[in-house]
């Protein structure tokens, strides 16, 4: 395996990130040594999709396969990022026990309930993906054991923004990699097969 690659530092998000929204357009085939931000999806370009923390689990979960996506972006009525939830959130354990903390029924579990908070996300800057090859970002997302990562630039009056993602399934295809529906560790095990070819 190429040993040149390493994870991008990341940090904490900051709690008043906000999310910049554009139009899209499709990804182009990488290797391990492309530009990083060629497997970005870039929320300048392509439209956030979002979730509100009231809105119920199970209508998150469809806005998601509607869109053809595993993650949401939860925020508030000013576009402020609240944290994030996944297909796996919704479909896994979480709203199970969700619903027995709470004492309510399975179908009453909210987004707030599954979803990772701002306090437990990282973010990675858009200057050092600027600078990272797609190699580091599979390094990245082993690391931290996450589909996901969040990418953010500051804004000109202060503040900062979510302006893309990276998902670990979007690079495997990038990759032209197989992506197991499995979990993390597979995916991140074909992924890094990918960086060794």
């Amino acid at each position: 395996m190429n040993k040149s690659f390493a994870p991008i530092q990341t940090r904490p998000l900051s709690a008043d990130a906000t999310v910049l929204r554009c139009d899209g357009v499709l990804a182009p085939r990488v290797t391990p040594e492309s530009p990083a931000d060629r497997a970005m999806t870039d929320l300048r370009k392509v439209p956030a999709v979002t979730a509100t923390a009231e809105m119920q689990a199970d209508e998150a979960l469809q806005r998601m396969i509607h869109a053809g996506v595993r993650l949401l972006l939860v925020v508030d009525g000013r576009d402020s990022v609240k944290g994030v939830v996944t297909a796996r959130d919704i479909m896994g354990e979480r709203p199970v026990k969700a619903a027995q903390d709470e004492g309510i029924p399975r179908d009453a579990v909210q987004v707030k309930h599954v979803m990772s908070k701002v306090s437990e996300l990282e973010a990675i800057n858009l200057d050092k993906v600027e600078h990272s090859r797609v190699g580091d970002v599979v390094e990245t997302l082993k690391k931290s054991g996450r589909q996901h990562a969040l990418v953010v630039t500051s804004l000109d009056g202060g503040g900062e923004a979510v302006c893309g993602l990276f998902s670990a399934t979007q690079v495997g295809r990038q990759l032209g990699v197989e992506v197991s529906p499995e979990g993390p560790a597979q995916t991140f095990a074909e992924l890094e097969r990918s960086l060794a070819s």
